[in-house]
């Protein structure tokens, strides 16, 4: 009797560290903030590889939750230095007078298996409203740790945000509709 006791107790007493608001710690090895561009005759698929990610909320209950992304928009790669200099110059990110691109959420729910995110993009001093739904997973990974994955494919026209609006070369092959493909994994203390 004395044993059940004391396990109750240690459960009441643990029970709001389980429960509530947690923290979400990015697995950097993992997560990957990329997108795919196309021209006339090939895509250019790139990422960035720099990011500040804050999410906050319970992955069981998503009341409340709330993300925000700060990329560096700076570390764009698209594994070609000449095109990943153009890529930050006025013509297209102009890095020195825009040198983020942000995401903060205003809501947050659980749609079956997805998780959907409402919230506002700030890229090129442009915001724009935005939704996105993510396939969401959870699983111990190899270390035993429960993991969370979301992932995403987001189409974005990069005329409403006006990248590459005053560029030549984008004005004769590059379509407008830019693929964001987001994978988030980590997990929650």
């Amino acid at each position: 009797m004395r044993l059940s006791a004391c396990f109750l107790s240690a459960f009441v007493l643990a029970a709001p560290l389980i429960a509530g608001p947690q923290t979400f710690t990015p697995d950097t090895n993992h997560t990957i903030f990329g997108f795919r561009a196309s021209t006339l005759l090939f895509d250019v698929p790139g990422r960035f590889d720099r990011y500040k990610l804050n999410i906050k909320g319970d992955p069981a209950d998503l009341a409340g939750a709330s993300i925000r992304v700060e990329l560096d928009a700076t570390s764009v790669d698209t594994a070609n230095a000449l095109r990943d200099k153009h890529l930050r110059s006025a013509e297209f990110f102009d890095v020195a007078k825009y040198p983020t691109i942000v995401f903060t959420s205003n809501k947050a729910w659980k749609d079956g298996d997805k998780v959907v995110v409402q919230g506002t993009l700030t890229m090129h001093g442009v915001s724009k409203p935005i939704q996105i739904t993510f396939t969401a997973q959870s699983g111990l990974n190899g270390a035993g740790i429960l993991t969370y994955s979301y992932r995403a494919t987001v189409p974005l026209n990069r005329n409403d945000f006006g990248i590459g609006a005053d560029s030549v070369a984008a004005k004769i092959s590059l379509k407008n509709e830019v693929t964001l493909n987001l994978m988030l994994v980590g997990f929650f203390h």
